[in-house]
Order: C-alpha cells, then sequence, then structure tokens
C-alpha cells in the first residue's frame, strides 16, 4: 500500500503524496483554478492534470529531481541550470495569460507594510531591514508583463540530467508579471547559480534588479513564513539572503 506522504503543510494550502501522485488541498479554490489553466497555457514541461475537484488538485509526479534545495549546494549542474534558464525564457515569451500579478505599486505598498511590521514586531534588527529595503529599490522600476510562474523556487523545477527539463510544478501564483521576479526566486540563495541562468536565458539582465527581488522578496516573505511554521533563519534562507545584501 502507499503511504501518505505530507509535503507541505499550512492554514492556506496542505500538498500530500500518494505513491506516484499529488494532491494539492487548498482553501481558495480560485488558486487551484489558476494552477490548473496555468499547466494548460504553460509552453514548458509541467505535471499531467490528474483530476480537479473542489478545493482539491490532483497531478502526477514528476521524473528528475529538483535542481537543488535551500541551504545545501545544488547537485545540478552548470549546463542543467542554464537549460533552466532557457526554459524559463519560453514561458516569458508566451502569450499572456489572463491573470494580471502585482503591480509595481503593490508591490512598493507590501514593502512599506511589511518593513514596518518587521520593526514594530521587533522580528529584525532596523539596519538590516533599512539596508535591504534600499537595495529593493531596483526592483520597483516598470516592466513589460511576462507570463511568469510567480513560485520559480529552485524545488519547483525538475531536471534529468544535463539537458532536459521535466518539469515544472506549483502554479498557483502564475499571472502576468516581472520576468525578472522569476529568475530572482529561482536563484535565491543560489546566488552563484545566476550567471549559468542567465547565459541559458539568453538576454541582457541587470543584476541590480536580481539583487533588489531578492531583497524584496525577503523581506516581504519573512513574516509570513514566521507565522507559517517556517523558519526564515534556515541556512541558505530569508535571513542568510538579507544579511548578504550589499
Amino acid at each position: 500500500m502507499d503511504e501518505v506522504r505530507v509535503v507541505v503543510a499550512h492554514s492556506e494550502r496542505t500538498t500530500l503524496r500518494v505513491g506516484d501522485m499529488f494532491l494539492k488541498v487548498d482553501a481558495d479554490q480560485a488558486r487551484i483554478d489558476v494552477e490548473a489553466e496555468a499547466m494548460a497555457l504553460a509552453p514548458v514541461p509541467t505535471p499531467a492534470v490528474l483530476w480537479r475537484k473542489p478545493h482539491v488538485l490532483a497531478v502526477a509526479a514528476l521524473p528528475g529531481t529538483a535542481l537543488g534545495r535551500l541551504g545545501e549546494p545544488s547537485p545540478a549542474s552548470s549546463a542543467a541550470w542554464a537549460r533552466a534558464g532557457a526554459v524559463i525564457r519560453t514561458l516569458h515569451e508566451a502569450p499572456l495569460p489572463a491573470r494580471t500579478g502585482r503591480s509595481v505599486d503593490d508591490w512598493a505598498a507590501e514593502l512599506e507594510s511589511e518593513c514596518g511590521l518587521l520593526l514594530a514586531r521587533g522580528m529584525l534588527p532596523a539596519d538590516l531591514v533599512d539596508r535591504n529595503r534600499r537595495v529593493a529599490e531596483a526592483a520597483l522600476r516598470p516592466w513589460e508583463p511576462a507570463f511568469i510562474h510567480g513560485d520559480l523556487q529552485i524545488t519547483h523545477v525538475f531536471v534529468d540530467g544535463d539537458d532536459e527539463v521535466t518539469g515544472i510544478i506549483d502554479w498557483s501564483e502564475a499571472a502576468r508579471g516581472d520576468a525578472l521576479f522569476d529568475l530572482a526566486t529561482l536563484t535565491i540563495g543560489h546566488e552563484e547559480r545566476l550567471g549559468d541562468v542567465l547565459a541559458g536565458y539568453g538576454t541582457d539582465v541587470d543584476p541590480d534588479v536580481i539583487r533588489g527581488w531578492w531583497s524584496l522578496r525577503a523581506l516581504t516573505a519573512y513574516r509570513w513564513l514566521t507565522e507559517h511554521g517556517f523558519d526564515p533563519a534556515a541556512p541558505g534562507c530569508e535571513l542568510e539572503v538579507l544579511r548578504a545584501a550589499m
């Protein structure tokens, strides 16, 4: 009998693995709908949708392994990271999805709010917040909307060897947005791999904008992670990213 394994669980979403199937149980039906529709539209490898019912999405497991994990050296080669960059470029050049993501103004407002809460609750030192807030400003500029994954963590990209991306998982945040946000999310905690990703991506990218997104993402996620049972101070995670900002 296949055992049931909890992959991730918090008050908004729980993901279970049963054999070669993942069950995503989400409090927000809209996220389930967005995920299924994005996978149908994306011109890149995605898990097969097995079935969908209210608040539950069942998808097949992907072959291969994730590019890596936060806090650990990535076992994937430079060629595999570059191939991931090329696949992401294909996504970003695809026709736009209907869902509109957060605007520059939305991000600026969230940054201001989260920094205020981090300071008011004493969750991070003031100098660390202030320094990263200045770095984050580089990401807050006009951008041409692209089809973005929206949560392109290193564990969401699966590869097999050096030359094949077997799939990208977890599409509930897919929308129109800044392509560089995806690139920053993929490389956060593995900044040494940015050059490989950009070599595969194949266009000029301002590294200061990527660094801005690293700081912005870490600042805006820190409180949520803490309050939902995650540890942003774990190796390779948000606190380390914030301390590394120059």
